[in-house]
């Protein structure tokens, strides 16, 4: 038995996951898909877009949430961070890791006010808010200080085209082995690139239809 399969956390998930699935977002269905496609590559325009995407779940899959706890347990992770919290149900796997590894800290940055409360709420119901800090506001601000000294797994799922930006804050404290999980990546081609370089440091491969896994190797 693990946190992630018993209550309250099972029955929680099973929830939100429901609910994500019947939920829609209007301002998002308006605007046209090839312009879509453009803010979701823009560096500039990511507040207005991820605004407009404040009542979109934005959650990760079933699958993929199985899959961070999986990585997050296996490497005995006890220090997470955490780029786009959203509802905070990828937050919620990664937390249960930390509790079934016997603790840690989870820091994560979601820039809209709405879905971090209701972020709070998830993980207070899932017993394990004790374990997160959710940082709210621009993440190339909220997680430009305050990280530890090393950290062991590192998800992206934020504004797809700041994964390099983001990446550059916090590489320095990625410990040899850490994991690095990226979600639709494929918006933000100069991570792909420095990702994938022989001279970076890392060994990486896309993992299902739009996950790249990456380890820092050195």
């Amino acid at each position: 038995m693990t946190t992630l399969t018993t209550e309250p956390l099972a029955s929680l998930l099973d929830r939100l996951f429901e609910e994500a699935e019947t939920a829609s977002s209007p301002a998002i269905a308006a605007i046209p898909r090839d312009e879509r496609e453009r803010l979701m590559r823009s560096k500039t325009e990511y507040l207005d877009l991820y605004g407009r995407m404040k009542d979109l779940w934005l959650p990760v899959s079933r699958e993929t949430g199985a899959l961070l706890y999986m990585l997050a347990r296996s490497r005995g992770a006890t220090s997470i961070v955490e780029f786009g919290t959203s509802f905070g149900i990828s937050t919620l796997h990664l937390a249960a890791a930390l509790r079934d590894n016997g603790g840690g800290r989870l820091i994560t940055s979601e820039f809209e006010p709405s879905k971090v409360a209701r972020a709070r709420q998830n993980l207070a119901e899932g017993g394990l808010i004790d374990l997160v800090e959710i940082r709210e506001g621009d993440a190339l601000e909220t997680l430009r200080t305050g990280l530890p000294a090393t950290i062991d797994l590192l998800l992206l799922d934020g504004a797809k085209s700041l994964y390099r930006d983001i990446l550059d804050l916090v590489e320095d404290r990625l410990r040899p082995g850490a994991l690095i999980v990226a979600d639709n990546v494929d918006y933000c081609p100069d991570y792909l690139a420095h990702i994938r370089s022989a001279a970076s440091g890392y060994i990486s491969v896309p993992f299902a239809d739009d996950i790249e896994l990456s380890m820092r190797a050195a």
